[in-house]
């Protein structure tokens, strides 16, 4: 069963804070709460860990995988932006909303989409993930914790546990932001498309 640890909302212990990150240094996956639902996540060159986390969401090649980041300067790194996205990106983050763009030499090639060269970047709004990303000194590999067949993620670190301990090396329980998945923006043609409706505001995008 997975490492089950309760981390303070507001204030996370960085005695564990730093327990999970050993174990993710260790190649282990986890469930973790963001702003906006549970994620799982692993170390972004985990090759390992992002096929567990494929079999467990039961998604293919093509999925877009998010890089979780700590802030801004890190993002930056990690993907090709024009001036009109990184005016757009600066002003919405930290929040639930995941930008799809290219991706930079910096972004293993196992994690971007085969066909282009795409990877989703985020910054979330929400003390345990940035306590944990921050602890890492690097992007945490994610993906939404949606279940085969439901439109939303998890949003109860002891649902997770429950659905999920014997898949998973660790679930860290806390709050989320919302429940509802994030919101997706779309660069990758080199225009703005909303790909999926989701927590945020998105009068920022219209």
């Amino acid at each position: 069963m997975a490492y089950y640890v309760d981390i303070h909302p507001e204030n996370p212990q960085l005695r564990l804070v730093n327990k999970v990150v050993e174990r993710l240094l260790r190649g282990e996956v986890a469930a973790i709460p963001t702003d906006s639902g549970y994620a799982i996540v692993c170390t972004m060159a985990n090759k390992e860990g992002l096929e567990r986390i494929r079999t467990i969401r039961q998604v293919g090649a093509k999925h877009h995988f998010t890089l979780l980041c700590h802030n801004f300067a890190q993002l930056g790194q990690l993907v090709i932006l024009d001036n009109s996205e990184f005016r757009l990106l600066k002003a919405a983050t930290p929040g639930p909303y995941t930008f799809i763009l290219r991706g930079t030499k910096e972004v293993p090639r196992m994690t971007l989409n085969p066909k282009k060269n795409t990877i989703g970047v985020r910054i979330p709004d929400h003390a345990i993930c940035q306590a944990i990303v921050s602890a890492l000194g690097q992007p945490l590999l994610s993906s939404s914790l949606i279940m085969p067949g439901d439109a939303d993620p998890l949003a109860e670190g002891w649902i997770v546990n429950d659905i999920l301990g014997h898949a998973l090396d660790v679930v860290v329980e806390g709050p989320v932001g919302e429940e509802g998945p994030t919101t997706v923006i779309d660069f990758s043609d080199g225009n703005l498309v909303i790909a999926r409706e989701g927590a945020g505001d998105l009068s920022l995008f219209v």
